[in-house]
Formats: C-alpha cells, structure tokens, sequence
C-alpha cells in the first residue's frame, strides 16, 4: 500500500496503548541481521551494535547560510552573541553559552501519556559543530533495543542546556522514566539547564493564533511552511506499522517530520530573543506588550517600562489603554508616583471597559490611603462603578468586580460620614 494511500487510513484510528511486540530472538553481534540495511545507509542511516542489540542512527548536516522561514541559521549564533550583552536575568537569556552549548531535542513517542508504558522510538536533537547545523536520531527498530539506543545518545550528549517544546512536561521526564529502567546499562542522565519553548510561545502569541502548537507557529509566526509533513499524532501507528511490515517508507517521513521539528526550534529561539532584546524590526504592538508583561512578571521593570514605553506610542484604542496601564504600574512599583498618576488620569479622561475602572480603582486607593481625601476616592469609585455596568464586564475574570466596587463605596461613604460627625 502506498504511504499517501496508508495515511489515510491512519487518519481513521489512533492508538489507545502500546501494543506488545513479539521479543526478538537473542543473536551474536557478528548475526545481527538489520533489515534493509542498505536503504537505511541511503538514508543516512548506520546502525550502532551494543552487544547483541542495535539501533539506527541517522546524521543530517545544514550550512549556516540555510535559510528556514524568516532566519537563517547563522542568525541563531547572532542572538547568542547579543545575549551576551544584556544582563537582564530571563529563564531563556544564554548570557554565558556559545553557540554549541545548546541542544534543541524533541522526541517521537508510542503514546501522548507517562508512564513506562510509553516508549521513545526516536530521539532526535540539532546542535551547531563548527559552521554548520547537525540534526542526529536515534531510533529504536524494535522493542528490545532501548540499551543501544540510550547508550549511543548519552554517550554523545555533552551539552550545557536543552531546547525543547513541552519538554520540561513530556519528553525529558519520558527520557528519564525510560532511563531509570535500563540505568545499570547506560551512561548517567546529565542534568542539563532547560529552555521550553512552549511557554514562551503562550506568552507572546497566545491571544494572537489558534492554537500554539509547534506547526502554527511555524507557519503563522517564523514563516515556515511544510510540505508533505506527517501529522505528528499518527506517528505512533506508523510506528508499529513499521515493526510489522519493516517497510522504511512511513518510519522515514517520521524521522523527517522530527527534523523539521528540531530545525524550527533553532529558529524558534532565535525569534524569540528577537522579541526579548528588541532586535526585530517587525515586531508587532502586541508582541511589544507581551514582552513588557513578561519583564514585569520578572521583576525586570527598567526593561519592562523601556518596552512598554515604545510600545504605546503606536498603540490605539483598546490596546493602547491596556498598555498604560501596565506601564503605570511600574512606575507605581518603582515609587514613580506621579508618572503613575498621571498615566491614570488620562486613562480615566480618554479610555474605557476594563483598564479604566482599574485606573479608577488605582487613583482611588491613592486619594483613599495616602492624600486622605475620601470624597475623591468616592467619586472615583462611583466612576468605575458606572463604568463597570454601562460595559457589563460579565465574564469570569470580572464577576466579582461590581462587589468589590460596591464594598468600596460603602466603606468610603463611612469614613466621610465619620469624618464629618468629628
């Protein structure tokens, strides 16, 4: 059956568990036989042999000139380079790595859940060596053979720090389960730094796309359009497709879609600390304020009003409102009051919905706590209030807004009163 004609098929059932394979009979080195031996070296492939078991190695290598989307790899060693001159303290800064001290590794797996019933059949990772980029795999032709094909990845992996997409949630903790089962075999689990490129993805561009999966990006965000790509959700089936049939047509484009994921992670770090240090031209508005939130989030605050002040200058409607808010916030905590005040009240004169009565809110706490002038708290209480139900902020973020507002108001209206018998 033809792989187009096979996929079809695949499209109509997903695996529920891994399926028990038959255990291969126990052979000497000098017998091993590997089937398909020589389409395999066509591909790239070599075998490696550890004792009586074996797995499939495949090595790939790309000049730095490639061009990937809206970068070339050589743009990759140009953001590392620019790290280093930055001391903002962010969880993906490689301030104090080379280029080569970075691994980007994604894994192909018989199953979406934990556990030691889901097995790794293909470990595959891209690194810089000299002026080029090399993407190796590491795959398991059969179920006995998770010895050599751990022993041959950890015996080669000497890097600082792994790049991964919902690594730190699934692949490596799989690597380590798998690890823990076969330890007095292979060599020791580094414990490497960890980049996850999925939650820097949620942040800057979670509110922009459908979804924030790896293929969206690539697409929507870097640029990168795939052709003939497998779905990675049917790799599994094709999997064990491969172990009954031994046929390398299916397993092969598994292996290629694994190497476009690794490849896109090179150029999805490089865009990102595009966005972190301010070096893409392009950047949209949205892109600025989610970069702003995460400083802040950081407590990294000169580096979050500097981008929140770019960012507001082009900003309009909505967006714009949301932006000095945040931006006033900063001063707020840097004890710029005034700066803060001031963002506040234009709020309040010229915006609206929800950044307006959270100006209010802000300004009122200020007249409340620190100018003692409850008269003017109170007005600017009532204020939100209005504004709260003219716009019917119903959702759940807000639903318990109108009470604390009205809380607010009561406990003002007591205090003046107070303030008047005395």
């Amino acid at each position: 059956m033809k792989l187009k004609n096979k996929l079809a098929v695949y499209q109509s059932y997903l695996p529920t568990g891994t399926k028990k394979q038959e255990s291969q009979p126990e052979a000497k080195q000098e017998l091993i036989d590997i089937p398909n031996l020589e389409k395999w070296h066509n591909f790239g492939v070599a075998p490696y042999i550890l004792d009586d078991q074996y797995c499939l190695i495949r090595e790939v290598r790309y000049p730095l000139e490639t061009q990937r989307g809206k970068y070339t790899f050589f743009d990759y060693l140009n953001v590392v380079n620019a790290w280093q001159n930055h001391s903002l303290l962010h969880p993906l800064s490689a301030k104090g790595y080379r280029p080569t001290d970075l691994f980007f590794f994604d894994t192909e797996t018989t199953g979406l859940g934990g556990g030691t019933g889901n097995t790794i059949f293909l470990l595959g990772y891209a690194f810089i060596d000299d002026d080029e980029v090399v993407v190796k795999q590491h795959l398991l032709p059969e179920p006995g053979g998770e010895i050599p094909l751990y022993h041959s990845f950890l015996k080669s992996v000497d890097y600082t720090t792994l790049v991964t997409y919902n690594g730190k949630a699934f692949d490596w903790p799989q690597v380590k389960t798998r690890h823990t089962l076969i330890r007095e075999h292979v060599p020791k689990l580094p414990a490497f730094g960890h980049f996850d490129l999925l939650h820097a993805s949620r942040r800057l561009w979670k509110d922009e796309l459908e979804s924030v999966k790896l293929t969206i990006v690539e697409k929507e965000v870097l640029g990168i359009e795939r052709e003939e790509d497998v779905p990675g959700y049917l790799a599994p089936i094709i999997y064990f497709d491969f172990l009954q049939s031994n046929q390398l047509d299916g397993i092969v484009k598994v292996m290629e879609h694994n190497e476009e994921d690794v490849l896109s992670l090179i150029i999805l770090y490089t865009h990102i600390s595009c966005q972190l240090l301010g070096l893409d031209v392009n950047q949209t508005n949205r892109e600025k304020l989610a970069v702003g939130k995460w400083y802040s989030a950081l407590n990294e605050r000169d580096a979050a009003i500097q981008v929140y002040e770019e960012a507001i200058t082009s900003l309009r409607g909505r967006e714009k409102w949301k932006g000095m808010y945040d931006l006033a916030i900063q001063y707020k905590k840097q004890k710029k009051r005034d700066m803060a005040e001031a963002i506040w009240q234009e709020i309040i004169e010229l915006g609206n919905g929800i950044e307006k009565i959270n100006a209010c809110i802000e300004l009122a706490k200020v007249h409340e706590h620190v100018n003692k002038d409850f008269e003017k708290a109170l007005q600017l209480s009532i204020l939100a209030l209005e504004e709260y139900e003219s716009t019917q902020l119903l959702d759940y973020k807000n639903n318990h807004l109108k009470e604390e507002l009205e809380k607010r108001i009561l406990r003002l209206e007591g205090k003046i009163r107070r303030e008047k018998s005395n």
